[in-house]
């Protein structure tokens, strides 16, 4: 080998990684280089798989033991002490064995310093770069991997003025890098400080290993012999590591000066209460959470139980430390059950005149309600309070349930609190959750109380016929105490673990229908109905409710917009038959919008308004019935005219949208068979109800004059119109039957008339429910005569007088009553008994 010296023997450096070694023993310790008649022209051979090694290294090295083990222990066997590092990328070898078409050729030559044999760390070795190598044969290509070498020099003249100027360039890009980067240490500064011109190789290979570049990068500069093409790459890789350096620095000052605000902040706070502190003018923070604690206690009528609690709490945050989890827990609990108002109530205004004029002034109709909410109130007057009853209104979406619990609430001067129970499937939510959980709660019952302040408030439970059950438990039977008179009065939250008082509370429920509401629910509530509205008190409701409402939403005066009587009647007869009034909000909403557009249109003139300025030009307008079509488009609904002809009779049937009518067909299809089909989605008591009354008709055929052989050979298709529409319930058992004696007959039924009731086997017509809703959609159809079941008959009494002013009713026990009504013509305007 030549025996000329070059810079790539020079005493070694400083570790130029990520992880700096500064152990001065071993950098004393440390002889020069070994001289190039010393170096093995053999060498044993270790993968490295983060980086490669550089002469003038010094860095621990780390390594599987049991793997290299053997390796490790023949080096040091060895009388040189040294050991080939040879960078190996790990994602080339796919969990493979490394075999020699993964190895580079040239690698780094380093002396073992502390070998995992007598190490701390056993897998773990502390290696001094010396020199490149470069692999000429291999000896054994199985491990312990041992290989034949020569150590190539590098290439050019160092003392060269190019050489020199890429050195003085590559030490400045250092230089600048440094103070930009933390990582780097004193040692490394004064490396630079005392940096040496002459050992440009050794200048290029410390600062490729101060950069963070690739493995496969700096394979590249270790492989690159010539100085100044190593150099022109290393100023490459420099330059990137400033940019990388100076965004990252960026990014620390931007995230510090967010950071530093909110600690000046912090420290300010803290300063100032410590010196409040020591001026006597504040308190810690546990002092001042007990004693808030306890002025709120001063103003409450506690229950010996509660105020026992309370105490073991306030007593508990004293000797708690305000950082532990515990303090948080406790402080929470205590702000909770300071907060419920333990013996404080509003007085009621127990005045019928005034509770009288505040639900007129409210709602137009629904005096029935009116009446038996009157009622409950008198109860109380007289009683001297308001407890005991939980009041559940049923009926049709938009006919002013929810308005009707805050009109109670009014009138009583009661404070009011509202949340609905649609898809609640927590008990928690009831109940409250258990204090041990993150982030538990107390049940809405006790969220309530919080709120409005007093215990005896009027709580509106909506839409109770939605609640729903999950794994998280039924809240429906956590209601039941809830609802329960006989046991409210101890009502047991599971956050406060504490018996809260709810015998005060006045519960208003409402729900759409009461099939879904749970049997011992519904059992503890009163039922009031609310069937829907007629034409003339929606009329009423849209004139005196929702048209000012309206205005008042749009910002209009009441005489700039004004809407007639009979516009206001074509809008309800055909935009809006539903029970209920939500659906004609809506449209007069629309009418407001229409209206405002034309205003801004007609006194724009092309000139830029303001809504402020378009308002106060805005001429007065009346709207009247003509005018609807062109502000709402064609009407939804065509007059209804009810369906004649033989075979064809018009029943009454209740939804939970309300009352309806419901128009039966039957036909001969054929003569060449018997059957009976039916169509028009109908549900199975409904079909039911259409068997029984086949088969009754079929067996007495002779009794209401009919061919006796008329079903024998005929094909009979019943259909209810309006297939879309799921229809069931066996109140429409009579109207079936009178369309199959029409059909039988041949004869079709002469005037308007609707007919409800159940009819069984032996021709009894039974009672149905939802009268007051039947009788309204008769109403709205213009069917003026009903045939009703005689055990109805106290419900339509009930009803009030204009509902049944100018309506004939017919009561029917049998099916020989509805027969003679229907078909013979001198009983026809005679009520039956």
């Amino acid at each position: 080998m030549p025996d000329d010296k070059t810079d790539d023997q020079e005493s070694p450096g400083l570790d130029l990684s990520a992880e700096i070694v500064n152990d001065e023993a071993v950098l004393k310790s440390s002889t020069p280089a070994v001289a190039d008649d010393v170096l093995p022209e053999s060498l044993y051979l270790i993968p490295v798989p983060q980086r490669p090694f550089f002469p003038g290294q010094v860095q621990p090295v780390g390594m599987d033991i049991e793997e290299w083990g053997g390796t490790i222990k023949e080096v040091m066997e060895s009388s040189n002490g040294v050991v080939g590092l040879a960078y190996v990328d790990p994602g080339q070898l796919g969990g493979s064995e490394p075999d020699p078409k993964h190895f580079p050729e040239i690698g780094c030559v380093v002396r073992l310093h502390r070998p995992p044999m007598v190490a701390e760390n056993p897998g773990q070795f502390l290696a001094q770069g010396v020199r490149r190598f470069r692999i000429v044969r291999w000896l054994n290509d199985k491990p312990p991997y041992r290989v034949q070498v020569e150590y190539p020099r590098s290439q050019g003249d160092r003392e060269s003025d190019d050489v020199k100027a890429y050195a003085m360039a590559v030490l400045q890009a250092v230089k600048e890098l440094l103070p930009l980067n933390p990582m780097y240490s004193e040692e490394l500064r004064h490396y630079i400080a005392n940096f040496n011109p002459n050992q440009p190789s050794l200048l290029a290979d410390f600062s490729a290993a101060l950069t963070t570049a690739k493995g496969d990068q700096l394979q590249e500069i270790l492989e690159t012999l010539p100085l100044q093409s190593r150099m022109q790459k290393v100023l490459g890789l420099l330059g990137k590591e400033k940019e990388v350096a100076e965004l990252r620095g960026k990014i620390t000052e931007q995230v510090n000066e967010k950071v530093s605000d909110q600690q000046r902040e912090f420290f300010l706070r803290e300063q100032m209460k410590v010196i409040q502190k020591e001026l006597g003018i504040s308190k810690d923070d546990r002092t001042s959470d007990a004693e808030r604690f306890e002025e709120r206690l001063e103003a409450l009528v506690l229950p010996d139980a509660v105020r026992e609690r309370i105490d073991d709490e306030l007593q508990k945050l004293s000797v708690l430390e305000p950082g532990s989890p515990e303090y948080g827990v406790t402080r929470n609990y205590l702000d909770w059950a300071t907060q419920v108002p333990w013996g404080l109530t509003s007085e009621d205004n127990l005045d019928l005149k005034h509770a009288a004029t505040v639900l007129d002034a409210d709602h137009d109709g629904l005096d029935d309600v009116k009446d038996r909410i009157l009622e409950f109130l008198a109860v109380g007057s007289f009683k001297g309070e308001i407890a005991g009853s939980i009041l559940l209104l049923v009926g049709p979406p938009g006919v002013g349930k929810t308005s009707i619990g805050r009109s109670v609430a009014s009138a009583l001067g009661r404070e009011f609190y509202r949340f609905s129970l649609g898809g609640m499937r927590d008990e928690a939510e009831i109940k409250g959750h258990r204090r041990t959980y993150i982030g538990a709660m107390p049940g809405k019952f006790v969220q309530a109380l919080k709120e409005v302040k007093v215990a005896n408030p009027v709580i509106m439970l909506d839409e109770i016929d939605k609640i729903g059950a999950s794994f998280r438990g039924d809240p429906a039977s956590a209601l039941l105490e809830v609802l329960d008179p006989e046991q409210n009065s101890e009502f047991l939250d599971h956050y406060l673990d504490l018996r809260v008082d709810l015998s005060q509370v006045l519960f208003i429920c409402t729900a759409n229908q009461l099939d879904t509401i749970p049997g011992p629910l519904l059992d503890r509530m009163e039922t009031l109905r609310l069937a829907g509205y007629v034409a003339e008190e929606k009329l009423a409701i849209a004139r005196n409710h929702l048209w000012p409402k309206q205005l008042e939403r749009h910002g209009l005066e009441i005489d700039q917009l004004k809407i007639n009587d009979p516009a206001l009647k074509y809008v309800i007869e055909s935009y809006c038959r539903e029970a209920g009034v939500r659906n004609l909000e809506k449209q007069l909403s629309r009418i407001m919008r229409k209206a405002i557009v034309e205003f801004v249109k007609d006194r724009g003139k092309g000139r830029r308004k303001t809504a402020k300025a378009a308002k106060s030009i805005a001429e007065k307008r009346r709207i009247g019935k003509r005018d609807i079509e062109d502000l709402l488009g064609k009407p939804l609904f065509q007059r209804e005219k009810p369906q004649r002809g033989i075979g064809v009779a018009t029943g009454l049937a209740w939804t939970a949208m309300g009352g309806a009518t419901l128009p039966v067909e039957s036909s001969r299809v054929h003569t060449l068979n018997r059957g009976f089909k039916l169509t028009g989605r109908l549900g199975d008591v409904m079909r039911e109800s259409a068997d029984i009354a086949y088969s009754f008709i079929v067996s007495h055929l002779k009794d209401y004059r009919c061919d006796p052989d008329f079903f024998d050979t005929s094909m009979v298709h019943l259909h209810v119109p309006e297939g879309a529409t799921p229809k069931d319930g066996p109140s429409a058992g009579i109207t079936i039957a009178t369309a199959l004696v029409s059909l039988a007959r041949k004869e079709r039924i002469r005037r308007p008339l609707a007919m409800t009731g159940e009819l069984t086997l032996t021709g009894q017509v039974l009672p149905v429910g939802g009268i007051r809703e039947k009788v309204i959609a008769a109403r709205r159809a213009k069917i003026m005569e009903l045939i009703l079941p005689h055990a109805n008959r106290r419900d339509f009494e009930e009803l009030p007088d204009y509902l049944r002013e100018g309506i004939n009713v017919h009561f029917a026990r049998t099916f020989r009553d509805v027969f003679e009504t229907v078909f013979e013509d001198h009983r026809r305007d005679k009520p039956l008994h």
